[in-house]
């Protein structure tokens, strides 16, 4: 993910020597001013450049249906709120917690997540009991945050408790030291530090501190009331049509299904075995247009990048590919990792392109990593079931509830294809999107030379010499 840097007119202004103007209500300006922080659980750039998160995808939602384009102010987030009191930003969606202290300055729309204020620790140390054990130890929070009020309110009953307030750094920055050990500990709130330790293995929560909180956009105290009816009818409408729920899956459903065994593992093998295959799934990447650590993401969970896998049903190779499937695609040694790599992206490519257009992404990624698995027509199957049921059936989060009632003779005798072991196809879909998610982290993209070669990965290779 890169920053993404936003110079607000404000700053324009203000070099110029003259005082910013009020901002014009969005509803009279036709723009919608957002601000956010960049970060994995508010607003960043995927692999193709394109702005991503819960907050953009909501924001950007909430303005499609007012008619409002938006314009975007990304600042550190000790300066989200100061943004907001300054009257630069209609609205603050930068993932805040409701607080009694912000109550008194700033109106809150519908809350749409519930998280948990946690004590974080590196597993290299002992694990503290309570926030006594915490005194004298290098305790960081990020300056402005919720944190910092329950810190002062633990504070009455611990008195020796002391910490920093961070302006500089991000909560993901601070546990980024910690898991190097550069910190003792961080207080964070529970969804940003169980993505965290996708990355970082080492990193476990020792405790609760405080009460579940939830998280709210931001509006100043006085503003429109029109747009603050709005946001609230907009919550109110996306919690009860299954959209919210839908959204926090895309970005968060996945996170839980992996051990941090599971991850050191994963880690381990990217350092050592990834970097022997990386130039076969860049020129895949070339072939297919596909992100080449989605491909390598697939072939972990696939093979572990072992491209003399097989398992006792005779599927073999570095993707795991049947008889048929390799006949299909052309394949004639499934044991040769570049046939592999090649056949089984260019066989994810035709299943993803194959699915209804109306299927949004990354929904339908992840829909032909399932039918990988199990199969396009069981994964139809799947959507047929959705109907049914009346939930969505152009939706992952609604297929990954379908999809294991196809092992349920209730279900799979009421649809074309049969029994399927879809839960299965459930877990290995969700297991690549974790490893897809630490390969973004820590690999770089690749950018395709200008002419792709349409011959073998050696005569690429060389060409980039």
């Amino acid at each position: 993910m890169r920053v993404l840097a936003v110079l607000g007119l404000s700053v324009l202004l203000a070099a110029c020597g003259r005082a910013p103007e009020p901002l014009a209500p969005a509803r009279q300006s036709g723009e919608l001013v957002v601000v956010t922080r960049n970060g994995p659980t508010t607003y960043y750039e995927d692999a193709e450049g394109n702005p991503r998160g819960l907050e953009h995808d909501l924001a950007q939602m909430f303005a499609d249906e007012l008619g409002l384009r938006v314009r975007w102010i990304v600042v550190p987030f000790p300066h989200v709120l100061d943004t907001l009191t300054a009257h630069k930003a209609h609205v603050a969606a930068a993932g805040l917690t409701i607080t009694e202290e912000r109550r008194r300055r700033f109106l809150f729309g519908p809350a749409y997540q519930t998280v948990r204020e946690q004590l974080v620790y590196n597993t290299d140390n002992p694990r503290p009991r309570n926030l006594s054990d915490v005194v004298g130890k290098r305790l960081q929070v990020v300056a402005g945050s919720s944190y910092v009020e329950t810190l002062r309110r633990a504070q009455q009953k611990v008195p020796g408790l002391t910490w920093q307030e961070i302006h500089d750094h991000d909560s993901e920055e601070l546990l980024e030291r910690l898991a190097n050990g550069e910190i003792d500990y961080v207080v964070v709130d529970s969804h940003i530090v169980r993505l965290a330790q996708l990355y970082y293995p080492k990193l476990a929560v020792a405790f609760d501190v405080g009460e579940p909180e939830e998280l709210a956009w931001a509006l100043p105290r006085d503003a429109d009331a029109w747009l603050y009816r709005k946001a609230v009818e907009f919550f109110t409408r996306i919690k009860r049509d299954g959209t919210l729920n839908r959204l926090l899956d895309r970005y968060y459903g996945h996170i839980e299904r992996l051990e941090p065994a599971d991850v050191i593992g994963f880690l381990e093998k990217m350092n050592r075995v990834l970097p022997r295959y990386r130039p076969l799934f860049q020129r895949a990447q070339e072939l297919t247009g596909l992100d080449w650590r989605l491909l390598a993401a697939l072939a972990y969970q696939e093979s572990q990048w072992d491209p003399l896998a097989t398992s006792p049903t005779n599927v073999r190779g570095m993707m795991m590919l049947t008889e048929n499937t390799a006949d299909h695609m052309g394949v004639t040694d499934r044991l040769d990792p570049w046939q592999s790599i090649r056949a089984g992206a260019q066989y994810l490519l035709q299943i993803r392109d194959a699915l209804p257009e109306r299927i949004p992404e990354p929904d339908r990624t992840w829909m032909a990593l399932a039918a990988y698995n199990v199969g396009v027509g069981h994964l139809e199957d799947a959507r047929v079931l959705a109907q049914r049921l009346k939930l969505n059936p152009d939706a992952w989060a609604d297929l990954k509830k379908t999809l294991p009632l196809l092992a349920r003779s209730t279900y799979f005798t009421t649809v074309k294809h049969g029994y399927a072991r879809g839960g299965e196809a459930v877990i290995l879909t969700e297991n690549i999107r974790t490893y897809y998610d630490i390969l973004l982290k820590f690999q770089p993209a690749y950018k395709p030379p200008l002419s792709p070669f349409a011959g073998d990965p050696g005569k690429a290779r060389l060409s980039r010499r």
